[in-house]
């Protein structure tokens, strides 16, 4: 039952991140609807994909989900609450390749992401607590 609750949430976080992106896209970009199908259909993860490919796609659909901010109009407040979404899905990446990577290389550098993006998250979130009042 808790699996069946945890494949639903992320079906719902995949949907609803799509939902968000194609609304994103449609409002800045003069997208055809035929590519804006074809590029949601290749970022929701299908049955077929390996599990990093899905995990991949997971995490990119909660970014822009996270990232779908109210704006302000204080610039500063505005970066910053979207950097700290942008931020936890380099994270959620590096996790990514930690559990599925090979190259010795690219997973230092993805334990180095996560050090340094988890310090950064910090400092904004402190900032926003000082500032976006």
């Amino acid at each position: 039952m808790k699996k069946i609750a945890g494949v639903l949430s992320s079906v719902l976080v995949v949907g609803v991140g799509s939902a968000v992106m194609a609304q994103s896209h449609m409002q800045h970009q003069s997208m055809d609807p035929t590519s804006m199908q074809k590029m949601m259909t290749e970022m929701m993860p299908a049955a077929s994909d390996p599990p990093s490919t899905k995990a991949f796609k997971e995490a990119h659909m909660k970014m822009i989900k996270d990232m779908h901010i109210t704006y302000t109009g204080n610039t500063d407040v505005d970066f910053v609450r979207g950097m700290i979404p942008h931020h936890q899905g380099a994270i959620d990446m590096a996790k990514i390749e930690l559990a599925h990577g090979k190259n010795e290389e690219n997973r230092k550098l993805a334990r180095q992401i996560i050090s340094d993006q988890e310090k950064e998250i910090a400092q904004m979130q402190e900032w926003l607590k000082k500032n976006a009042k």
